[in-house]
């Protein structure tokens, strides 16, 4: 694997880093990673805008509830593809570079998306979503390894959990710009669920995404000439990687944590993607919430918050408890509501949806950490293979699919299944060798 393998593996374990000799001294560092967080701050932003953006869309271009879930589909293919060459460029140009570059690949997707609705044009709108997708994966790949060397070794937990923090605070807010700067602004927004739209209601509405992305094309410019500006620290070496021979006597595919937590990642992200994405069309339904996509969007903030509620929680609970246990718990919290979600009607299936991105909170980052578990030498490959594994978000147009032909309610029976599979594997496919001796 190439060197994006580092990095995961720089995100697992961030305590394997030698403190690196080119680091700020003193306080100095503290500044390097509240510039760093403004990326996590970012990505998580952007990636969000499409929940609110998704509704927008299928209004404007008349698009199937596939048509719809395929724009997320676009945006998770891109992370498996531009996965690879990013960690090829950061090799040539190194990871200061390639967060500049990702960053300006970023605007220039953002600039595409006031094109794409300038025309208007679906097939432009997927291709600049890509190239939002494409300047994101860099930026992750690039920036994740120095969270782990801006400052101490000793509280390196303490700052990864800062930026993952920001990064949810990111995906918190971004609803809410969604919400009045696109949904708010639009007559598909401010109207009714299944209220008709004339041509020029759809032309008018398309170029409401005009004015956001340029204010987002705007700070990420801003973002990439400080950062090109700022003296950030050089990488060291004590990420490399343990030698080709030596790695031979041993088998990844020995480690059952491993083989049943790549899928575990996959499936978790058709859940995840799927409520988000399809969170504002089903609580914007009549016998639902009956509220306007403006309005919904907002109540899109209470999911994205009980995310980050959940973290923090589940963090100071893992101290204590079993992590598998906390994931069977948290699995189990995520089937019932998500049930309820099928089977109700009003306040209560709204609430329900609401609900499970709290139990949805602790998943990747638990699935993540039992499926690298014991692993030893093979972990920066595992972790590489746990992290291609994201690309599950793309499977969200099947989701779409059966909405199209079951019913929107109906379809989140996908995310119920997805979550007895996270269920299981806490209980018996996430045990390492040695629990399983026991």
């Amino acid at each position: 694997m190439p060197p994006v393998v580092t990095t995961a593996a720089s995100q697992a374990d961030p305590h394997s880093n030698a403190p690196n000799q080119s680091m700020p001294h003193g306080g100095s560092y503290g500044r390097a990673l509240t510039l760093l967080a403004t990326l996590f701050f970012m990505w998580g932003f952007i990636t969000v805008i499409n929940n609110t953006l998704l509704p927008h869309l299928r209004s404007v271009f008349e698009l199937t509830y596939t048509q719809t879930t395929l724009i997320e589909s676009v945006w998770f293919i891109a992370y498996f593809f531009a996965s690879i060459p990013s960690a090829k460029l950061i090799e040539r140009i190194g990871y200061k570079a390639s967060m500049v570059t990702g960053l300006l690949i970023m605007a220039g997707g953002a600039l595409g998306m006031m094109l794409a609705a300038s025309i208007p044009s679906y097939s432009v709108t997927l291709i600049m979503l890509f190239v939002i997708a494409s300047g994101i994966t860099l930026l992750q790949v690039a920036a994740n390894p120095y969270v782990a060397v801006v400052g101490p070794a000793e509280t390196a937990s303490s700052r990864l959990t800062l930026v993952q923090a920001l990064n949810s605070a990111g995906t918190m807010m971004a609803p809410l710009f969604g919400s009045y700067l696109i949904l708010g602004r639009s007559k598909s927004g401010t109207a009714v669920d299944g209220a008709v739209l004339t041509p020029a209601e759809r032309l008018a509405d398309a170029h409401s995404v005009i004015l956001p992305y340029a204010l987002v094309a705007v700070v990420l410019i801003v973002l990439a000439v400080v950062i090109a500006r700022y003296p950030l620290p050089a990488m060291g070496s004590a990420n490399s990687r343990m030698a080709r021979e030596e790695r031979k006597a041993h088998s990844l595919w020995a480690h059952r944590n491993l083989v049943f937590g790549i899928p575990a990642i996959f499936i978790y992200l058709i859940a995840e993607i799927g409520v988000a994405n399809l969170f504002v069309n089903f609580t914007s339904q009549h016998d639902i919430g009956n509220l306007t996509h403006e309005q919904a969007g907002r109540y899109l903030t209470l999911l994205w918050g009980g995310m980050m509620v959940g973290r923090f929680a589940g963090a100071a609970i893992m101290q204590k408890v079993n992590a598998r246990h906390v994931l069977a718990v948290a699995s189990i919290g995520a089937f019932i509501v998500m049930m309820i979600t099928v089977l109700a009607h009003g306040p209560v299936a709204m609430a329900a949806l609401i609900l499970v991105g709290l139990f949805h909170s602790i998943m990747f980052p638990t699935i993540f950490t039992l499926g690298i578990k014991g692993l030893g030498p093979l972990t920066e490959e595992a972790s590489g293979l746990l992290i291609m594994a994201i690309a599950g978000g793309a499977l969200v147009v099947v989701q779409g699919q059966l909405a199209d032909a079951f019913g929107l309610q109906t379809s989140f029976l996908l995310t119920a299944a997805c979550e007895l599979y996270i269920l299981f594997y806490a209980l018996w496919g996430a045990k390492t060798k040695e629990e399983q001796v026991r």
